[in-house]
């Protein structure tokens, strides 16, 4: 604030001094340009006026501690954590439980999107599915997106015939 007045009284000293306004002088005929020098930047009038160091400024605030800047990133690092981590998880685990838990006899919709039932299973990275009858096709079990019904184990026509 000191710097401020300080400015405006050395403002208004400056517009007192000045001679008064005398009248304005016959206009000159015009002469050929120059070429023009290149212009230093202006300079700020704050830049100009010199303060004073204040013995009377309030002190440094001190830093906050460590601990107060690392609470609220664990707060936020827990609300992810139980929002988002932990459900994605979860459906993972039963998507690979369903997927090593088919059997004969299931519906499954494959990453294509055919849907089929389940009629043999190969080993455990293939399965055999019916997507037509007498349609067989072997698909990895990588390639099964959902398991949509838990059917009863599919009985071989040959055998009733």
């Amino acid at each position: 604030m000191k710097l401020i007045q300080t400015a405006q009284a050395q403002t208004a000293q400056a517009q007192t001094d000045a001679p008064a306004a005398t009248p304005p002088a016959p206009p000159v005929p015009a002469a050929p340009p120059l070429p023009a020098a290149p212009m230093a930047p202006p300079v700020p009038p704050s830049a100009t006026v010199q303060a004073a160091p204040e013995t009377s400024a309030p002190p440094v605030a001190p830093a906050p501690d460590m601990i107060t800047q690392i609470v609220p990133l664990l707060f936020v690092t827990l609300i992810v954590y139980f929002i988002v981590l932990r459900p994605q998880a979860r459906r993972t685990k039963e998507q690979k439980d369903s997927l090593k838990n088919v059997r004969r006899g299931d519906t499954v919709v494959t990453s294509g999107g055919l849907i089929g039932k389940v009629t043999k299973t190969v080993d455990d990275a293939e399965v055999e599915v019916e997507i037509a009858q007498n349609i067989r096709v072997r698909v990895l079990r990588q390639a099964i997106t959902e398991v949509r019904a838990k059917g009863e184990p599919v009985k071989d026509q040959a055998a009733s015939r």
